[in-house]
């Protein structure tokens, strides 16, 4: 006030709105764009008597850089900045916290006088004297036994069993080929039973109406961070702060962070043309021995500070009061509740007959299937979005496996290990349904290729993985994973029944005779019919009602899905890390078809 940036009767506003929330007046003044970061930094100068460092005009002594350990600067703000003789200036951002610092500083760090700092001067220093260890320890951050990262390489055993199997399945294709039909039969009769089963057992289980949310803050609302990861997202990034700047959580307690990879100069090049608010800061991941979403999620949440760690994807459009509803669950959840999913949806879902397909596709998977395995207290496989989670249980569980392509459903996994829940939020966020035929192709084996992994590294030692989940979700995480593994891969084998309905001879005639294939038909026909019931009640859940006639037609998308798995086995086999990124942008909220309002409906 005393320098005129800011009127008495706005300071006032603002001391009144830190109050409210618990926070420091300097971190709404900022968030509010009341006044710039180096405003805010000289008052605070002036306020406790202790000098304003800037990294441009005296850059920090990087003699001190391993006086303090990385993670501990990162957690409380603070760097060894330079010495005054004996004297270390220790720079600082939250000065208010200061006090509650000194006792958790090493005893023989000498005399130590505090200095003031951006984050943002903190961050950047820390990035540039430690990006490339922290990068590494991204990679690697995950425990050994949890990993997927030693995939590519096979144990002569392995080897070996692996040609042997390959044997017998080329000599039953030479000699025995209906045996090795029948044997492909019974995989995929199985699997199918056991899905559609599931999904039944979703259906009952899940009510037909929820309660609606709550938004009731608590009396000290926490920081919330949201992670958004961007590569090569020119046509996106533009609209991406408008869409965030819709969320009614108050700005002086989120934290927003565009990860962005250093190698990627287009998505750079666009962010820094973007006027970001204050509340949105961009963090650069260094580059390294893979380039996948969860590495670059485990570098930037060590930049974080909130109690509760958000992902969005680029395309994302969340509901305007999402965060208000995450935080108030987390509020009133049990304390096991590690994990809040929202429901995903799209906003162009009438774009063509493939995102149709898809969106009745997502509102099966979301508003049925997900909220039933959560009812019926299996392990929930996430989404890589719209996911929000206590901090602790992520720095338990260690963060993502960096060189899992689906690094979702497999911290869901995890975290069902370490004994955390995962719950379902009735909050929607839209997002653009992948709508091109090959480009959905490429998604979809991403996605399978992540479930075949996923199930390989948590299945490999099953006896602890027994332990881990419990005999039903040992079983119900079986059923979901290797049941859509087989599902897929085995999908011709029932294809070959439409055959009968054509009036042509089956393969199997002579081995359970007419009767039998009539009947296997007949079990066929139903799993279709269960399909098409669930898709029926997840669109009745949605705002997607006119998607009704196009139901039937999932028996024409859902064989693409088999493509998708051929291509998704192939590269587990040639390149198993390699990320086959998603393309976004050929369609918008205000494009044909985006009517969806952003709301909260189930």
């Amino acid at each position: 006030m005393e320098a005129g940036t800011v009127a008495p009767r706005t300071m006032l506003v603002a001391l009144a709105e830190a109050a409210r929330l618990d926070q420091p007046v300097s971190t709404v003044v900022m968030a509010e764009a009341l006044a710039t970061r180096k405003d805010v930094l000289q008052a605070q100068a002036q306020h406790y008597g202790a000098m304003a460092l800037d990294r441009a005009t005296s850059p920090p002594d990087p003699a001190l850089a391993q006086l303090l350990p990385t993670d501990f600067c990162l957690r409380h703000g603070v760097l060894p900045w330079i010495k005054v003789g004996d004297t270390l200036l220790l720079a600082t951002a939250r000065p208010e916290r200061y006090d509650e610092l000194l006792p958790l500083l090493p005893p023989d760090i000498g005399p130590v006088v505090m200095a003031l700092a951006t984050e943002a001067d903190i961050h950047d220093d820390i990035a540039q004297r430690h990006g490339e260890a922290l990068a590494t320890a991204a990679e690697n951050w995950v425990r050994p036994e949890d990993s997927c990262r030693d995939l590519n390489t096979s144990s002569p055993a392995t080897t070996a069993l692996a040609i042997l199997v390959s044997l017998v399945c080329l000599s039953m294709l030479a000699t025995a080929p209906a045996l090795l039909f029948a044997i492909g039969l019974v995989l995929a009769l199985g699997s199918l039973m056991v899905s559609q089963g599931m999904k039944l057992a979703a259906l009952i289980v899940v009510p037909r109406r929820l309660a609606p949310p709550r938004h009731a803050l608590p009396a000290d609302p926490p920081v919330v961070s949201i992670l958004v990861p961007l590569f090569h997202e020119q046509e996106i990034a533009g609209t991406l702060v408008k869409r965030l700047s819709r969320l009614t959580y108050p700005k002086s307690l989120l934290d927003v962070v565009l990860v962005l990879e250093a190698e990627d100069t287009v998505t750079r090049a666009t962010i820094e043309r973007t006027a970001l608010p204050p509340w949105i800061r961009t963090v650069v991941v260094p580059p390294g021995r893979i380039r996948t979403k969860p590495r670059a999620l485990n570098y930037a949440f060590h930049f974080t500070r909130g109690a509760i760690v958000g992902i969005y994807d680029a395309e994302d459009a969340p509901a305007p009061d999402q965060i208000d509803h995450v935080v108030s669950a987390f509020e009133t959840a049990a304390p096991e509740v590690g994990c809040l999913q929202g429901i995903l949806d799209f906003y162009n879902p009438r774009a063509n007959w493939l995102s149709r397909c898809f969106a009745v596709d997502y509102a099966s998977w979301f508003r049925i299937l997900l909220p039933g395995f959560a009812r019926m207290g299996f392990a929930v496989p996430l989404g890589g979005t719209t996911v929000f989670f206590r901090r602790e249980a992520l720095e338990e569980v260690r963060g993502w496996d960096a060189h899992n392509v689906t690094e979702d459903a497999d911290l869901g996994i995890r975290l069902a290990r370490y004994g955390w829940r995962t719950e379902m939020i009735r909050s929607v966020t839209r997002e653009e349904a992948n709508n091109r035929f090959w480009p959905w192709i490429k998604q979809r084996s991403r996605w399978l290729k992540g479930y075949v992994i996923t199930w390989w590294v948590h299945s490999r030692r099953p006896r602890r993985l027994w332990h881990d989940l419990g005999p039903k979700r040992f079983f119900g995480m079986q059923a979901l994973f290797l049941g859509t593994i087989l599902q897929f891969a085995f999908a011709p084998v029932l294809w070959s029944f439409w055959l009968i309905l054509a009036g042509l001879p089956h393969p199997l005639d002579p081995w359970i005779g007419r009767g039998g294939i009539l009947a296997l038909t007949a079990v066929f026909l139903t799993a279709e019919g269960m399909t098409l019931l669930v898709g029926m009640a997840a669109l009745a859940r949605s705002p997607h009602r006119s998607l009704f006639p196009w139901v039937p037609t999932l028996f024409a998308y859902f064989p693409l899905g088999t493509v998708a798995i051929y291509k998704s086995l192939w590269e587990t086999l040639r390149n198993p890390f390699f990320w086959d990124k998603t393309q976004h942008g050929h369609s918008s909220p205000d494009a044909p078809g985006a009517d969806i309002p952003p709301d909260t409906k189930l």
